[in-house]
């Protein structure tokens, strides 16, 4: 399993409760509550997702994760397959990024999608 493969990606992150996929931006974009928390890029060249202010600052340290392009400014990083990190680091950094955006949903948006209040 490879979350840079996009039928691996997409059953990790629609294993989360209320995500919803689109394809846009030459991509495909995770959202919870109509709010994107991962996007992989078409080609498998990377995936980008949120993260705390402490881990952006770890993982652009690391070789094959920089700054996420537009989405910089709001800790997002972007992570090659190159970079060295396991699937489930992986794995624990897009729940810890649909973490941090359910969190930012209304108690009533997170109780219709099923996400624990």
């Amino acid at each position: 399993m490879s979350l840079f493969e996009r039928a691996d990606f997409d059953a990790f992150v629609t294993g989360l409760a209320g995500v919803t996929l689109v394809d846009q931006w030459e991509s495909r974009v995770a959202k919870v509550g109509d709010k994107v928390f991962a996007v992989l890029n078409d080609d498998g060249a990377k995936i980008a997702f949120k993260v705390s202010e402490e881990s952006f600052e770890i993982l652009t340290a690391l070789g094959g994760v920089g700054q996420a392009a537009y989405f910089a400014k709001r800790k997002w990083v972007a992570v090659a397959p190159v970079a060295p990190l396991s699937d489930d680091e992986l794995r624990h950094y897009l729940r810890r990024s649909y973490d941090l955006v359910a969190a930012g949903l209304t108690k009533k948006l997170r109780t219709e999608l099923g996400i624990p209040v």
